[in-house]
């Protein structure tokens, strides 16, 4: 029997079967989203949706991939983990030295996405990245666990590494100097950035591929929201 979406010229193959993209699909049939449904603000449209997302089971609602461009516009992408947002912003933790944290130095646009795909959503911003101040920064590593503050002083975050033993002795150091119990100092060159969007897209998936797609951009001289409905 011909296995559905396998080339058959590889399917008589042992374990080697070729998928064709082509022919995969889902058909969403979740509701929509009507304008007159959406919060004031996008802020609290996200929490909305980030509380549904949390309570569906969804694993790692909070990861969002992170897009950056360097200064003559190559972009590169990224998952990270968003750990705060309010109304100043979304905020995420890296290497200020990584590349990400190189090229916002460089050029300040970024795009987040959240693809909560298994219930069919996904969140789309655009805007620009800060550093967040030290203090803040301090009080989030302060929460991180042990072995994640270690992490951060182990790993010079998208550089080049001799070896993964390089790594692991690196790491065993500072376990050895910063027993559980002692306090981990910040390193320096590791913070946040805060991104303050310029516009906000939530996508609900929907039939035929008519999805809905609901945008926030800032309202006449910059004052509040106002939603506007893009095609899909």
């Amino acid at each position: 029997m011909r296995v559905p979406h396998v080339d058959p010229q590889f399917s008589a193959r042992p374990a080697a079967r070729t998928y064709d993209p082509a022919a995969m699909r889902e058909h969403y049939r979740a509701e929509g989203i009507a304008e007159r449904e959406l919060a004031a603000d996008p802020y609290e449209q996200f929490t909305r949706w980030f509380e549904q997302a949390v309570a569906s089971g969804l694993f790692e609602p909070n990861a969002m991939v992170v897009s950056t461009a360097d200064a003559a516009g190559r972009p590169s992408s990224r998952t990270v983990l968003m750990k705060s947002f309010d109304a100043r912003g979304f905020v995420f933790y890296t290497n200020y030295n990584s590349r990400k944290g190189r090229e916002l130095t460089e050029n300040p646009y970024i795009s987040l996405l959240f693809p909560w795909h298994p219930i069919a959503r996904q969140v789309m911003i655009t805007g620009t990245a800060r550093r967040t101040g030290r203090d803040e920064t301090a009080a989030y590593f302060r929460t991180r666990p042990h072995g994640s503050q270690l992490g951060a002083w182990a790993s010079a975050q998208s550089s080049v590494v001799g070896s993964r033993e390089e790594l692991d002795r690196a790491y065993g150091e500072l376990a050895d100097r910063y027993p559980p119990g002692e306090q981990v100092p910040v390193p320096p060159e590791w913070g946040g950035f805060r991104v303050v969007p310029d516009a906000v897209e939530f996508w609900q998936g929907r039939e035929n591929r008519l999805h809905d797609r609901l945008r926030y951009v800032p309202g006449p001289g910059g004052e509040g929201w106002r939603v506007e409905r893009l095609s899909p």
